[in-house]
């Protein structure tokens, strides 16, 4: 007997379990919610049953739903690794991958999924090309790099994208700095502050490029190369600072900062996987897109998918 159940089912069922909600389920594997709800839809109409309760936040699933949940969990593991077993037969499994990295607060992140990586492709040489990276597709270009993290998906000749995540950014300050009083901040409220950034030219930084420049404002700046000592001089009311959500949230905790939303609509980042279109459809670097991905979602808080898709 022919089964309705298609491995995307099962990864739509995963998507929902992880996240809890359907929007946020579709954001996660690329899917329009209506396109999500339509799978969903589908299964419900073949076995006459609910797989989820509707009205529940979190989703909670039904008896049935929670059946084929462990049904992927079981199954879309294997399938992935038969997949990469298969790439390692057809394609080799050694190989290259060097990162080039334009973020500086990437890390958090980063070296867990380099860990998950590493035990399933053994014999590809990872490494990160030391120290910040203005110009992280040009040593694609140059084939001093394989693989490079950065923040536009600018169109560029043999340069393509992969959306990894987009994330929330907030504006520092002391606890007893006057705008810990504002919920939101606008432009105008960095515009007599010292502002705190990492050394990088202003066309890299999200909250002069998207808010400030082209509010005409600019303020005075102070430059670190360390996340941590600017936020150590953002405590101590030596300026104020944007950085992301996740980073800051330690020190949220402890009281060392305030955090604000910028702007009435929040400032977002996006983060992007450039490769070169020779290498587009690699195996592991494709793997490693994913893995990023999955760990971004798995563990840092309120992200999203770049509204900008692959290039």
């Amino acid at each position: 007997m022919e089964s309705v159940i298609e491995l995307r089912h099962l990864k739509t069922l995963l998507a929902l379990e992880e996240t809890g909600s359907v929007s946020l389920a579709a954001q996660r594997i690329f899917l329009t919610q209506s396109a999500l709800s339509h799978q969903i839809r589908t299964l419900e109409s073949y076995y006459d049953t609910p797989l989820f309760e509707r009205k529940s936040n979190p989703l909670r699933f039904t008896p049935a739903g929670a059946r084929l949940v462990e049904l992927a969990r079981d199954l879309v593991p294997k399938v992935a690794a038969a997949e990469r077993d298969m790439a390692q037969i057809i394609e080799g499994e050694a190989g290259e991958l060097r990162l080039a990295v334009e973020c500086h607060t990437c890390f958090d992140w980063l070296m867990p999924a380099m860990g998950e990586f590493r035990p399933l492709w053994p014999k590809v040489e990872l490494d990160i090309v030391s120290g910040f990276q203005a110009d992280p597709v040009g040593l694609l270009l140059s084939y001093r790099a394989d693989l490079a993290i950065v923040s536009e998906a600018v169109p560029q000749a043999g340069i393509a994208y992969h959306p990894l995540f987009s994330y929330g950014m907030v504006g520092i300050c002391a606890p007893d700095h006057p705008l810990a009083a504002k919920e939101i901040w606008q432009a105008e409220d960095f515009a007599d502050d010292t502002l705190i950034t990492y050394p990088v030219p202003d066309d890299m930084l999200d909250l002069l490029r998207k808010v400030l420049l082209p509010a005409g404002i600019n303020p005075a700046r102070r430059h670190s190369e360390l996340t941590v000592a600017i936020i150590q001089l953002v405590a101590s009311r030596r300026g104020i600072a944007a950085l992301p959500h996740w980073t800051v949230m330690p020190y949220l905790e402890k009281g060392y900062i305030a955090a604000r939303q910028i702007t009435n609509e929040g400032l977002q980042s996006e983060l992007f996987a450039a490769v070169r279109k020779e290498d587009e459809y690699n195996s592991y670097l494709t793997e490693f897109c994913q893995i990023v991905r999955d760990q971004g979602f798995a563990t840092l808080p309120i992200l999203s998918v770049p509204g900008e898709q692959a290039v």
